[in-house]
């Protein structure tokens, strides 16, 4: 069985860095495809960050451009989300997700759809 493990949500102050990390456990080989999502009450969920396995091409959401950064872990199947420079309005649960499929496209490697196994969430709480 499948599982993915997040860790690191926390309360910030406006200005101030997170990172969150990921784990995905039961899974055979390299996750192809690892994301971060996030999502506030009555919105769709949103496509922060991603990463894929093989060329390490990674892709950032429009809110997370210029302060967020992505990348895998030495170990297979982590990822890490630095969050710097918060805003109030990156007030959401985070979630971590993986597919099992990469795509060259950003909108697709954004995209919720493009993903298998998705963890529970973490929540992020920036004040101002």
């Amino acid at each position: 069985q499948v599982q993915v493990l997040e860790s690191g949500g926390d309360s910030v102050q406006a200005g101030g860095s997170l990172t969150l990390s990921c784990r995905i456990v039961g899974l055979s080989f390299e996750a192809p495809a690892m994301g971060w999502f996030r999502q506030t009450p009555g919105n769709e969920r949103e496509g922060v960050a991603c990463i894929t396995s093989e060329v390490r091409g990674s892709y950032l959401g429009d809110s997370a451009q210029g302060r967020f950064s992505i990348s895998r872990g030495n170990d297979k199947n982590i990822v890490i989300l630095e969050m710097n420079n918060l805003k109030p309005e990156d007030t959401a649960t985070y979630y971590c997700a993986a597919g099992r499929s990469w795509f060259w496209e950003p909108r697709r490697m954004l995209n919720a759809g493009t993903y298998n196994y998705w963890g529970q969430g973490t929540q992020v709480t920036v004040s101002s």
